[in-house]
């Protein structure tokens, strides 16, 4: 059914005129998730499985300057079709006290697939999850979702 969304989260959506089983078969293979997933950032691992490794990086002005670090998680949930949600942290020495989420979602939509990028888990966080909800909604754009849209619909 799905991991629950809580209330602090970013949601960045794109409606692709595809059914999701033609969208999701860009969720088969690493390949086919970096063409679409690797915007913004370099995507080094992404294992399409539960239990599968999620590696990035970011070069990014982390308020010392340019600089690039590492991110990644596991995969905790993979329904074909469906659903993919991973655990993501920063590498150490910035990793964040618990991971954060994040979910990709299919809906299927009139005679496509509502597809729904969520960054959530800020909860978790206690007094600092406003500052880093809005350091974050600043950052997220929807490039990955208008490359899946732009390969999707192309098949």
């Amino acid at each position: 059914m799905g991991l629950t969304i809580g209330h602090l989260h970013i949601r960045r959506s794109a409606l692709i005129n595809a059914p999701p089983a033609r969208v999701w078969r860009e969720f088969s293979t690493e390949e086919q998730i970096r063409a679409w997933f690797g915007q913004g950032h370099t995507l080094h691992t992404f294992e399409p499985r539960a239990g599968g490794r999620i590696e990035m990086s970011v070069e990014h002005n982390f308020g010392s300057g340019l600089e690039r670090r590492r991110y990644g998680g596991h995969v905790v949930l993979w329904e074909p079709g469906s659903e993919v949600s991973a655990g993501i942290n920063w590498v150490k020495p910035h990793d964040w006290p618990v991971p954060m989420m994040w979910t990709i979602r299919l809906t299927p939509l009139y005679d496509g697939s509502l597809v729904e990028i969520f960054h959530h888990g800020f909860e978790r966080l206690g007094r600092s999850a406003g500052d880093e909800l809005e350091g974050y909604e600043e950052g997220w754009t929807n490039r990955h979702l208008k490359a899946l849209r732009q390969i999707a619909e192309a098949k």
